[in-house]
């Protein structure tokens, strides 16, 4: 099923364990050719207000697709669970979402620091200061959306390693959290199939969006002005109100909510042929990746 939407937003998502992090930007794109604009906060945006406004979407039945660059689910398909070796079975990716933000109900930010602290769960991950003994040699498990993305010559993290800049296990642990607390009101593609109307989330990966654009890989961060006019231009849409600062993440916001308002109408991004009900599921799926 495909469907048309009055407005897109793409939010670029941070794990940092404080109130505001940096790294958190939004960015909305309606209908036609006009730039998406960078939706700003005085104090700056937390994860806290961020969920705030996706209720309110919900309340207002509101014709958006949101895009969240993070993942709504961990590698369960190539080991039958999330965490092998005694913890709990959590089935789906709703039973993650509740065990990740009850486990960390008494961290401030809506961060995880809890549960990467538990002896049993740490030993999934490869942290700052210690790898844990069911992280696998090599790069970490990977979702099967995360394999198919290698295919397209991406370069995922795996969700277990919380190591460098690329890392995206924070991220999307403190996204669990927001989508736990949504409580079902606004749907999650592709755990949930597309609704008819009102808002709909969905999983992004900003690096589509660039290659998209036509940035090379390795060089896909644009910081000024002109990079940023010339790869919206090459998706169609017309120059952007210049930002008060250019950064990564308000530069991936926009770039990432002008493709996604182009790549809505592609009908095959809807029904990816290795996305089988388990793994919708379990691991989800990222936009984009056929």
């Amino acid at each position: 099923m495909t469907r048309r939407f009055r407005h897109v937003v793409a939010i670029d998502w941070s794990g940092q364990a404080v109130a505001r992090p940096r790294g958190l930007a939004v960015a909305l794109a309606s209908r036609g050719d006009a730039a998406p604009v960078l939706l700003e906060q005085a104090d700056g945006w937390s994860r806290e207000s961020i969920l705030d406004g996706l209720l309110a979407y919900a309340d207002a039945h509101a014709d958006v697709l949101i895009g969240v660059d993070l993942s709504p689910g961990f590698p369960f398909v190539d080991a039958g669970a999330y965490f092998p070796g005694g913890h709990p079975p959590l089935d789906d990716a709703r039973a993650l979402w509740r065990f990740v933000d009850e486990t960390c109900a008494g961290d401030e930010h809506l961060s995880v620091g809890t549960l990467l602290r538990d002896a049993g769960i740490a030993r999934h991950f490869r942290q700052q200061h210690a790898t844990g003994d069911l992280f696998p040699a090599g790069s970490g498990r990977l979702r099967v959306a995360e394999r198919a993305q290698r295919a397209m010559r991406l370069s995922p993290s795996s969700c277990f390693n919380l190591i460098g800049a690329a890392q995206v296990g924070k991220s999307s642990l403190t996204g669990m959290r927001v989508l736990h607390r949504l409580g079902g009101r606004i749907p999650v593609w592709p755990f949930d199939p597309v609704p008819a109307d009102g808002p709909l989330i969905v999983e992004i990966y900003t690096s589509i969006a660039a290659r998209a654009a036509g940035l090379p890989a390795g060089r896909s961060k644009m910081r000024d002005a002109a990079a940023l006019d010339a790869a919206l231009a090459a998706l169609g849409s017309r120059p952007h109100a210049p930002l008060a600062r250019y950064d990564d993440h308000a530069t991936d916001a926009i770039l990432t909510a002008a493709w996604l308002r182009g790549a809505v109408a592609d009908a095959a991004l809807w029904s990816p042929p290795a996305l089988t009900p388990a793994i919708a599921r379990t691991e989800g799926w990222t936009f984009g990746v056929p």
